[in-house]
């Protein structure tokens, strides 16, 4: 089965996400911090008057939290009801893969990014880490953002 994906950057690494989950890409705007929230959300963003949490991708993955400049962007996604605003770095291309040839992450990869991935795809001369959305999305934690 075939599956158009949104491929960018984060920590100069490659990711995807499924298209149909994306609801826009926004360039940069700061966001608002919230106390007790976990170190990965970023705050909160106004998004045409609704509040929008805002989670910087790479410190969800374990990885450096970024700082954030105008060169950012915020891709906004859609689980169930819930929108939420992802920051990466840079947003690359539409790509369609074949779900038959996501592949499992080897056993020598990062454990803190593991949980978050459905796979890996081979496109060209890179390879894709493929996220899954409901992984990354704490329910209990964007409750108390949004």
């Amino acid at each position: 089965m075939l599956r158009e994906l949104i491929t960018f950057q984060v920590e100069g690494q490659v990711f995807a996400l499924d298209i149909m989950a994306i609801r826009e890409i926004r360039a940069w705007t700061p966001a608002t911090r919230l106390p007790r929230v976990p170190s990965y959300v970023a705050g909160v963003v106004n998004l045409r008057g609704t509040v929008l949490p805002v989670i910087d991708l790479a410190a969800r993955l374990g990885w450096t939290p970024v700082e954030a400049t105008p060169r950012h962007a915020i891709i906004v996604t859609q689980l169930g009801s819930r929108q939420t605003g992802l920051i990466v770095e840079s947003v690359s291309d539409i790509v369609t893969i074949d779900t038959d040839t996501l592949q499992a992450p080897p056993a020598t990869a990062d454990s803190s990014v593991l949980p978050f991935l459905q796979g890996l795809a081979a496109l060209d001369d890179q390879m894709v880490m493929v996220l899954d959305l409901t992984a990354l999305a704490d329910n209990e934690t964007l409750e108390l953002a949004a």
